[in-house]
């Protein structure tokens, strides 16, 4: 059953400390990671946290316990965590924008957690959506899906001849339409991050989900970004844990604020800050650890690479832009 709200951060500490962390060197070093994980994230209603009230989450108004849910799993275990945050934009989708019958369709099995999702939103144009009858086809490639094999379904935005976007559940299977080739990453290995090419894949009608012009995907996309920085306080934070150094938990609840608060063109800043406080408290904790920081299974060397992954992954050219000119004049960078 889900916690109240002010249990919702203590009980995903709590798992992150008692659970993910002490199991994160191992899992580094597996294939995927371990169903028992997304069953935990699961059993105590995590999947289903953004879901409207009467489904058991917190709809909109939730949204800072979600951020903070994520920097605590990712303190824990950021692979885990990578996978499981898959799962929170396509049941926003679903629980938002999907049609009525749709969104009664997918939205209850998707909050419990039964039913597992992930994403494959590719740029635009590099997945071709071409009407036929009884459904659509899907021709393209996306570069970036996490989770393969770990979930059930897969939110697929595509785009047809007239620069309208579709969003699509189809199953997460590979077959001769959908190929699957898996990624070697820096971190976050056993997070079964993949590139799929669709080659004419059918997708019945009721597979659809909506459709929106395509600019609108893109000014909406801001939210995604800001709960991606979370990820990145997760890590600064079990940094600044594990060095007992109170100037950084300064400095991570000021990156927090930031985020929480920043709209339109102060969203991409304030990832980058975030981005690079994970980085610059992960290398603190390299010095601090010495040379044995370079043992597989030592947490700082661990959380040195998650915080380079996090550097890059989900980068936007706003972003980018922000986090070389603060690595350029690392003076004007916050404290």
């Amino acid at each position: 059953m889900p916690a109240a709200d002010s249990e919702w951060v203590l009980t995903a500490q709590r798992i992150a400390d008692d659970e993910l962390f002490p199991a994160a060197p191992a899992v580094e070093r597996l294939d995927r990671v371990p169903p028992n994980h997304l069953n935990l994230l699961a059993d105590h209603g995590f999947y289903g946290l953004p879901a409207p009230v009467e489904f058991g989450g917190l709809g909109r108004a939730g949204f800072p316990v979600l951020t903070d849910v994520i920097a605590a799993l990712a303190g824990g275990c950021l692979t885990t965590t990578f996978v499981w945050l898959q799962h929170l934009a396509p049941l926003m989708a679903v629980a938002t924008v999907a049609q009525p019958d749709f969104r009664d369709r997918w939205l209850g099995p998707m909050a419990a957690g039964q039913v597992r999702a992930g994403l494959a939103m590719a740029r635009p144009h590099l997945i071709r959506v071409t009407k036929v009858p009884g459904g659509y086809t899907l021709t393209g490639e996306s570069a970036w899906v996490t989770g393969w094999e770990l979930i059930d379904i897969l939110l697929v935005g595509g785009v047809d001849e007239r620069g309208l976007l579709h969003f699509f559940l189809i199953d997460a299977r590979s077959s001769p339409t959908l190929v699957a080739e898996p990624s070697e990453l820096m971190a976050v290995q056993a997070s079964r991050t993949v590139s799929l090419r669709f080659t004419g894949h059918f997708v019945p009608d009721d597979r659809l989900g909506h459709t929106e012009p395509f600019a609108s995907f893109v000014a909406a996309e801001a939210q995604g970004s800001v709960m991606n920085g979370f990820l990145a306080l997760g890590v600064a934070g079990r940094c600044a844990r594990l060095l007992e150094a109170e100037d950084l938990v300064s400095d991570i609840a000021q990156a927090r604020l930031r985020l929480l608060t920043a709209a339109g063109e102060q969203v991409p800043t304030a990832r980058a800050e975030a981005s690079l406080l994970a980085s610059r408290a992960a290398a603190r904790l390299m010095v601090q650890t010495g040379s044995r920081s370079v043992l597989a299974d030592e947490h700082a060397g661990r959380l040195y690479r998650e915080s380079g992954f996090l550097l890059v992954f989900g980068l936007r050219p706003a972003i980018k832009t922000a986090m070389l000119q603060r690595l350029a004049d690392p003076v004007g960078e916050p404290a």
